[in-house]
């Protein structure tokens, strides 16, 4: 599958600038997105949207007018507009189950994002989300990949979008997912204590199966549960002798790693297979953590094949410099579901 556009809204506006000192640090532990003016969403249809809707349609939108033959809009999404969501639920308190006004129920479902592109761009092909939390984005990437397989002469918008929602943030928060002190994120790789900065963001790629004019090439997919470090290491080795020939190597590493001490050992036992002249980075200092952040790590897979440069506050080691025509990017999800993804130069 190839990707030919591709369309990003996060934290960082320069996100390869090489001066770590000009990236935007987190606020109350929280790395919010840097939104646009989204200037091709109609003003009355903007004041109704939430803030992943404003997100995921502003990301979108810019690659719908570009491109015209999008035969359908596949969206990952692990929690949708959930912050409408409690704002309906508050709603059925606070008007004790009386007259509501169904704006907010409208918004929140998780299916919001896919159904305004729909609905906006006219677009009345296949249209579907897909939340399975942190691999919302993985899923809808291989529906993507199945959707081209049958129909090679088509195209789609893929993407993955997540917001912070007060009520989901305080939640985790409790559950322990996000760390207690506040970490700039300068120095978030060098904590050893457990918990990540909350991140979200809305990424869009246009894929089809023509080479030509292609950024870059999705070659493989693979997802799995598990919370035991040395299957993971496993599933890796096999997933790399699957779709990598004797003779090709991967020359970067895109690593997940989000400062939470107790993920560390999935990605200590992934990087001990890779020979010393593969460079490893990371990506999450840029982003924050989200269930979807693979959408951001995939959309900066393709930035980093085409510049060909890697800024030095995202590498973890100091590889001999080489081009970088195959990318795998390991990500973890609370230390439960992982994704490897294979991209490489077209």
């Amino acid at each position: 599958m190839y990707i030919h556009q591709s369309y990003c809204i996060a934290a960082q506006q320069n996100v390869l600038d090489d001066d770590i000192n000009t990236l935007k640090d987190a606020v109350d532990k929280k790395l919010f997105a840097t939104e646009p003016a989204y200037e091709g969403i109609p003003p009355g249809a903007i004041r109704r949207m939430g803030k992943a809707i404003r997100m995921g349609v502003g990301a979108a939108l810019p690659l719908c007018k570009e491109t015209t033959a999008l035969n359908g809009i596949i969206i990952g999404s692990a929690n949708g507009g959930m912050e409408d969501c409690i704002k309906f639920l508050n709603q059925i308190v606070q008007y004790e189950e009386g007259l509501l006004a169904p704006g907010n129920f409208v918004q929140s479902t998780s299916n919001a994002i896919a159904g305004q592109l729909g609905l906006i761009t006219a677009n009345k092909g296949y249209n579907i989300t897909h939340v399975h939390l942190g691999l919302a984005f993985e899923n809808a990437l291989l529906d993507a990949m199945m959707q081209l397989n049958e129909n090679p002469d088509k195209g789609y918008l893929l993407g993955g979008v997540d917001e912070i929602s007060s009520f989901n943030y305080n939640i985790e928060d409790l559950a322990g997912t996000y760390k207690k002190e506040s970490v700039s994120l300068k120095q978030l790789y060098e904590t050893d204590s457990p918990g990540c900065v909350a991140g979200e963001g809305a990424t869009m790629f246009v894929v089809n199966k023509n080479e030509v004019n292609a950024i870059a090439k999705v070659e493989a997919v693979y997802t799995l549960h598990s919370k035991d470090a040395e299957e993971v290491s496993n599933k890796l080795k096999e997933f790399l002798s699957n779709h990598l020939d004797e003779l090709k190597k991967i020359d970067l590493f895109l690593s997940g790693e989000n400062g939470d001490n107790r993920t560390l050992k999935f990605y200590t036992a992934c990087e001990a297979l890779l020979d010393s002249h593969t460079a490893i980075a990371r990506f999450k200092h840029l982003c924050g953590e989200y269930p979807t952040a693979a959408a951001f790590g995939l959309w900066l897979s393709c930035q980093l094949l085409q510049t060909q440069e890697i800024p030095t506050h995202m590498l973890k080691n100091k590889p001999v410099k080489r081009p970088f025509r195959k990318i795998l990017m390991y990500n973890n999800f609370k230390g439960n579901q992982h994704s490897f993804i294979l991209v490489s130069i077209v």
